[in-house]
């Protein structure tokens, strides 16, 4: 293309009349040139024209085969949408409605189970002060007891005990009187 422009501004930079049969030769195989490039131009536009149609003609054939197998499933699509949609505002309305019950009866558990709690701690307390009252009164009459039992059997022990040591020192006496006073040269002092 610069070539062409190069040769054109030399002929026109030219005298008009020194155009020589040379020059003219040059001219017409210059514009020759220029001839054949926008023929080869306009074929390869009609070439490229008519695989332009032909490939719009069969975009649009796809397309609308796409259209033709994809539009009964949108249809069937905005159909179930349309169907559902209602279904599914009552479904959300009843979780929403079911979440609320569910969170009061979840605070009245809470409320019951504590209460439970707090009845079963003041149970547990009562019966607590019910053992140990139960046993310190078990132990007082344990001791109480201890001390009726072992005063009397103490002193019944003390009673035995002067008894035997009465009855000891008469049947000692009565051995040494019966043995008479021969044996009173013993060593032993009778004590009389």
């Amino acid at each position: 293309m610069e070539a062409v422009r190069m040769v054109t501004s030399g002929m026109w930079l030219q005298d008009p009349d020194s155009l020589s049969s040379g020059n003219s030769r040059l001219l017409m195989i210059f514009v020759a040139m220029v001839a054949i490039a926008m023929v080869a131009q306009a074929i390869a536009l009609i070439i490229m024209a008519i695989g332009a149609a032909k490939a719009r003609k069969r975009g649009l054939e796809i397309a609308e085969e796409i259209r033709a197998k994809v539009s009964p499933v949108i249809d069937e699509a905005h159909l179930f949408i349309r169907d559902t949609a209602p279904k599914m505002k009552i479904i959300t309305e009843n979780f929403v409605e079911t979440s609320h019950v569910l969170r009061s009866k979840a605070q009245e558990f809470d409320v019951t189970a504590s209460d439970l709690n707090n009845r079963t701690r003041a149970q547990a307390a009562r019966v607590d002060e019910m053992v140990t009252s139960v046993l310190n009164t078990t132990a007082d009459i344990s001791e109480s007891i201890q001390r009726g039992v072992k005063i009397p059997v103490r002193e019944f022990n003390g009673l035995v005990n002067g008894l035997k040591a009465g009855l000891d020192v008469l049947v000692g006496r009565a051995k040494v009187f019966g043995s008479g006073r021969a044996k009173v040269s013993d060593d032993r002092d009778p004590g009389w």
